[in-house]
């Protein structure tokens, strides 16, 4: 599958119809998640609350799985030379910024009614922090350098070298023979192995809400990565042309 859309053409024909799908699908989870959300009963402890989490929680989730996808993009584009790979990983950085963003700034309008205070250096909220400057460092370095080819080593240097800080956010909340630090964050209440700790009324649509902010984001990264293909195409004839 990879080798096959590492082909621009291929990779072109294959997200003309697959970015329109994830955006529908999108819409359909999210419409439904959000009702059910609004409509969800006040907390026992959060009360009103807690329908913050119906937008921080798949922002948080999907701030990851962006960054996870820039980090695979750009590992393919370091080994294989993969253009597609690399203009892929492009496309993601702003977009993982833009959700992280979210993240921050709704896990703050949750955190000054339950903990008393906008922002804590707690190790969660931290290492999402420095995951949102690592795609924003990112996103600067490949606009400071205006060779395309030389951009891409150091850029999927700094992307790899993220990953551990990737790992680190998903570690924060659990303690485990690798890692374990205090923190107020809320541990894990979904992916657990005696099963989740939420109840139907909050994970239903919490659950849709994931896989919507998921396809959102995959919509938009098709998008995003065809512009960038679109983009390079007409800057290689602009160099054509002018070379006749």
């Amino acid at each position: 599958m990879l080798t096959a859309l590492a082909n621009p053409h291929r990779f072109m024909a294959f997200s003309r119809w697959a970015a329109p799908l994830c955006g529908a699908l999108a819409v359909l989870l999210i419409a439904p998640g959000l009702w059910l959300g609004l409509a969800a009963p006040p907390d026992y402890q959060q009360g009103t609350t807690v329908r913050i989490m119906f937008v921080h929680v798949p922002a948080a989730w999907t701030s990851m799985f962006a960054y996870a996808c820039l980090g695979g993009s750009s590992l393919i584009s370091l080994v294989f030379r993969h253009a597609i790979a690399d203009a892929a990983a492009r496309a993601a950085a702003p977009l993982g910024a833009g959700f992280t963003l979210l993240a921050l700034i709704t896990g703050s309008l949750w955190g000054r009614p339950m903990w008393g205070a906008w922002w804590v250096w707690d190790a969660r909220l931290t290492s999402v922090f420095v995951l949102f400057l690592l795609f924003v460092g990112y996103v600067a370095l490949r606009s400071a350098i205006d060779d395309e080819r030389k951009a891409v080593t150091p850029a999927a240097i700094l992307a790899l070298s993220g990953l551990i800080v990737l790992a680190i956010v998903k570690l924060s909340v659990e303690c485990t023979p690798i890692l374990c630090v205090n923190t107020l964050h809320q541990g894990e209440s979904i992916f657990r192995a005696d099963g989740p700790t939420i109840a139907p009324v909050f994970l239903i649509p919490l659950a849709l809400m994931g896989a919507g902010y998921t396809f959102a984001f995959g919509a938009l990264w098709l998008e995003r990565t065809r512009g960038e293909v679109w983009r390079r195409r007409a800057e290689a004839l602009e160099v054509q042309a002018a070379g006749r």
